[in-house]
């Protein structure tokens, strides 16, 4: 499954980006998706995930800030992010994999889907 993020920049801190994941009708339809970022020393954080059935789960760190989402007639996945603050800072990764359990195993586990895309870039500085 090939995955392609875009829509990561530079903003100050309050405020908002919007990633975009380009995927198949397949992944969006069957897997579950998500995204997580990774910082610098490679520490790696599951950031929100969402289901086909409309399930979804969000990192503490975010909640109330982003908005995970797909718009299946363009099979995109997208992560609106609003108040952006320093510690966003990071290279965000999208993420698929078939999970018939749903997300039983909490936002972690997008850490854990077989495909992932390159990365986008946000950078959150005054």
């Amino acid at each position: 499954e090939y995955l392609m993020e875009s829509g990561g920049g530079s903003v100050q801190p309050g405020g908002s980006l919007k990633l975009s994941c380009a995927a198949s009708s397949y992944a969006v339809n069957t897997y579950c998706m998500g995204w997580f970022r990774e910082v610098p020393g490679k520490i790696q954080e599951g950031v929100a995930v969402i289901c086909p059935d409309g399930q979804t789960s969000y990192a503490d760190s975010v909640k109330g800030r982003f908005t995970i989402s797909v718009l299946r007639a363009r099979n995109t996945l997208f992560l609106q992010m609003n108040d952006l603050q320093p510690e966003d800072a990071s290279v965000y990764y999208c993420a698929a994999d078939y999970r018939p359990q749903g997300l039983i195993d909490g936002v972690e586990d997008v850490l854990h889907y077989a495909y992932q895309g390159q990365g986008t870039q946000v950078s959150v500085s005054s």
